[in-house]
């Protein structure tokens, strides 16, 4: 039991945190775009932080479900429907047999995120059930979801304690302010001190050019002291190459391991999910932290997680009327599986 996909939209695969260990042969790791949303959608659920989910790029798919099930959304906003309603996102949402989900456009972000309380039933391909499109393996046959795909679970959980507590507030991708934190290097030494100014103060644009393998950016030419070339060595996530032009390029999940162009710098990792969740000709600056500071963003993050999980674990102090609470109700106690447990 599990759902059927109706309509695959334009780019949905299963991801999860990557494939790590095969760079040395060639495999890139991978894994959801943005970690955060990714993280939070498994966190709604109580689900294992790596658990693989769903990750629906620009335009959405439409899934119908196969059996009763707990769903999380989180991500960029695409107007998330449950038959025909407006689905809650940033929350914990019962779903029945035969329900259909559907998703429209972006209106925020460009990526969105949907975890499922049965984890989906998938084969572990290499340490990982995310899907690599480049080498074809993992996921569902290595590939996007398409109509007429149906995936399973594996497990029948369709009961989490405090259901009314878990819903977070959802991020606002529109109005951040497009700076990115990063962490010069390794070979910031190959440009000349204008080229490393104006990395550091020019503002650049995100083109058509960005896809899980990169973010090509537009904007003022970052001037090497001779040339941008090097013995191609290891590419980390987040890692800027400057190539002969000297636009920059941020090379993200998919991205090749080894490359032959200077890297003039490194984003730190907590502000890669606000980069893959903008969109064409939005702006971006750089602002350069020590290796230190990035590590307490790093710390930052893990303990605002960890908060929201203790938030999802407290009693609602939602005040609701007795219509509402026997709705929410009704549908908990809907399943016999779901009613042994109250």
């Amino acid at each position: 039991m599990g759902f059927r996909v109706l309509r695959g939209g334009m780019l949905t695969t299963i991801q999860d945190f990557g494939r790590s260990g095969y760079q040395s042969q060639g495999f890139s790791v991978g894994g959801a775009m943005d970690v955060r949303s990714f993280k939070i959608a498994n966190l709604l659920l109580d689900n294992p932080e790596n658990e693989a989910a769903l990750e629906i790029t620009l335009i959405g798919p439409e899934l119908e479900f196969t059996a009763d099930t707990i769903i999380a959304i989180t991500g960029g906003d695409f107007s998330p429907k449950l038959n025909g309603e407006p689905a809650p996102m940033y929350a914990a949402v019962y779903v029945r047999k035969g329900d259909v989900l559907s998703f429209g456009s972006a209106r925020t972000g460009t990526r969105c995120y949907v975890a499922f309380s049965g984890y989906l039933n998938v084969p572990v391909v290499m340490g990982s059930r995310c899907t690599s499109l480049k080498s074809g393996i993992g996921g569902f046959k290595g590939r996007r979801l398409e109509a007429g795909d149906y995936i399973g679970e594996r497990v029948k959980r369709r009961y989490l304690p405090f259901f009314l507590s878990r819903k977070l507030p959802a991020p606002d991708f529109e109005n951040d302010d497009g700076v990115l934190r990063v962490v010069m290097g390794p070979q910031d030494n190959l440009f000349s001190r204008q080229g490393v100014e104006t990395f550091l103060n020019a503002e650049y644009t995100v083109t058509g050019d960005f896809d899980r393998m990169g973010c090509r950016l537009d904007g003022p030419i970052i001037a090497p002291k001779e040339t941008s070339d090097i013995i191609s060595d290891g590419i980390a996530l987040g890692a800027i190459q400057v190539p002969s032009a000297g636009k920059p390029i941020i090379l993200l999940a998919d991205r090749q391991t080894t490359g032959g162009y200077a890297k003039i710098a490194t984003v730190v990792s907590v502000d890669i999910p606000r980069l893959v969740q903008k969109k064409t000709d939005q702006k971006l600056r750089f602002r350069a932290v020590t290796v230190q500071e990035a590590q307490r963003l790093y710390l930052q993050e893990v303990r605002e997680l960890e908060h929201m999980r203790r938030e999802i674990h407290k009693p609602c102090r939602e005040v609701l009327d007795c219509r509402q609470v026997a709705k929410r109700l009704e549908r908990l106690y809907a399943d016999a599986e779901t009613q042994r447990y109250f």
